[in-house]
């Protein structure tokens, strides 16, 4: 009977000790979570930025830089005697691009290069004012008389040069599967962003090829993605039965979506008038490619795409009315994010419960 209690304390001390630490465990794992939440928290919210308004100034009016005040668009007068062109940096189809100064600012000025093409230009300038928000660059004034566009100034330039900024040695340390992977949420926001605009439902029409879909965003120094150019943005109106055509020559390749090349084969002549319209879905087709160069190649990357296969692989259904909406892939998106940074702060937490 005396050895009874030191019967009892052997049999019992391991149980004690394993619900102590199974209590440490979880409570590691809460605190993780927590710490979690915050971090995707802050990075939803970044440097404070709104949907509506990156600068946080009342429309028509933005503010640059340093400066705490917001100023109302620029006008031509303004334009003309204030912006100081310094070398053209860009060329396109519709308009010539030049690094200038305005009030010791770096800022964009952009021209229109082709008259016949003027109404593109305008159509990019209706858009650029109605869509102010944190995924489009800011405006900060325009001419139409003088088919002229004043916007903030990027110094890393467009998406496609992404591969080359992360060899600086400054932003070495952003060459990560994390920074990277945040860079696919930033592009498929923009895509989400316009297929539910304040105008309605639009489609990234400039969009043919890979290159020609980075040319058309901006990195930011605090690498961000900004969409840039808006010059072919129809919408899509379903309840009127309003679809759109990108252009009126014939699309080619793997690429573009297959609702946007020709239809009846090789023995028939491309003809505008027989092409069939489409609708937004053909942007989400194009996400998996996007992101693919988004992610690179680079450490745990191909984790991330082994996480995004399905996703991936409903965007590229043959028939537009089975992909997911953008919506549905950004918050796949922002799942993966947030089991991959868990999973990275603790590995093996699964394999301990």
């Amino acid at each position: 009977m005396e050895k009874k209690p030191h019967f009892v304390r052997r049999e019992f001390l391991p149980r004690e000790v394993s619900s102590i630490s199974l209590a440490l465990l979880l409570a590691a794992v809460l605190l993780l979570n927590a710490l979690v939440y915050l971090y995707l928290s802050k990075f939803y919210n970044s440097l404070g930025r709104t949907e509506a308004d990156p600068s946080l100034c009342p429309f028509g009016h933005f503010k640059l830089g340093a400066v705490k005040n917001c100023s109302p668009w620029l006008s031509c007068e303004a334009i003309n005697r204030e912006v100081r062109k310094l070398k053209c940096v860009g060329e396109g189809a519709v308009k010539k691009v030049f690094l200038s100064e305005w009030k010791e600012n770096k800022v964009v000025l952009s021209q229109l290069t082709n008259s016949e093409l003027k109404e593109d230009f305008l159509h990019g300038l209706k858009m650029l004012k109605a869509l102010q928000s944190k995924h489009v660059v800011r405006l900060l004034g325009y001419c139409e008389q003088q088919f002229t566009i004043l916007t903030e100034y990027h110094p890393l330039g467009s998406l496609s040069g992404l591969n080359e900024t992360l060899h600086i040695p400054k932003y070495k340390g952003m060459n990560t599967w994390h920074h990277r992977l945040m860079l696919a949420i930033d592009y498929v926001s923009v895509i989400r962003y316009l297929h539910s605009s304040p105008l309605g439902t639009l489609v990234m029409c400039d969009s043919n090829d890979l290159d020609k879909v980075l040319s058309q965003y901006l990195l930011t120094s605090d690498f961000h993605i900004l969409v840039n150019d808006l010059d072919a943005l129809p919408l899509v109106n379903r309840s009127a039965g309003r679809l759109v055509k990108c252009g009126h020559r014939e699309l080619r390749g793997e690429f573009v979506a297959p609702e946007q090349r020709w239809p009846y084969g090789e023995d028939v002549p491309f003809e505008d008038d027989l092409m069939p319209p489409y609708d937004e879905k053909t942007d989400i087709w194009k996400i998996p490619d996007v992101s693919n160069f988004l992610l690179g190649h680079v450490e745990g990357s191909d984790i991330v795409r082994l996480h995004l296969f399905d996703i991936h692989a409903a965007c590229k259904k043959k028939d537009p009315a089975e992909r997911p909406s953008a919506r549905e892939v950004l918050d796949t998106y922002r799942k993966v994010l947030t089991l991959l940074i868990r999973e990275t702060a603790m590995p093996g937490t699964r394999e301990m419960l």
